[in-house]
């Protein structure tokens, strides 16, 4: 059974940092295009950061320069390093796996519509 479990959200103060973490079962996340998404109240789901099978990686605008996604393919872990943290990444964090590598990048820009698998969520909330 395929099952993707999140983990580390929190709640910190502005300029803080986060590690979420993804822990896959049932399929092997380095044949996958795996992804960090994140919704806030009100808003629509938009796609954070992901990493292909091949390793290479590709970020939102917003989180640039502040987030790293990076996996552990021994552990089958996914992980987001998060700093610099400010109050409007307040959102629930979910991680996401695609098994389609052609469609993943068109899917990540859709906000990880389409994606096979998906965690519960973890919430982070930072404060000003």
């Amino acid at each position: 059974q395929v099952q993707l479990v999140e983990s580390g959200g929190g709640s910190v103060q502005a300029a803080g940092s986060l590690r979420l973490s993804c822990a896959a079962y049932g399929y092997d996340i380095s044949r996958y295009c795996m992804g960090w998404f994140r919704q806030a109240p009100g808003k629509e789901r938009e796609g954070v950061a992901r990493v292909m099978g091949d390793g290479s990686t590709f970020y939102a605008e917003s989180v640039k320069g502040r987030f790293t996604i990076s996996r552990d393919n021994a552990k089958n872990i996914l992980y987001l390093e998060m700093n610099s943290l400010k109050p409007e990444d307040t959102a629930m964090y979910y991680c996401a796996a695609e098994s389609n590598l052609r469609q993943c990048v068109q899917m990540f820009v859709l906000g990880g519509r389409g994606f096979n698998y998906w965690g519960r969520g973890t919430q982070v909330t930072v404060s000003s």
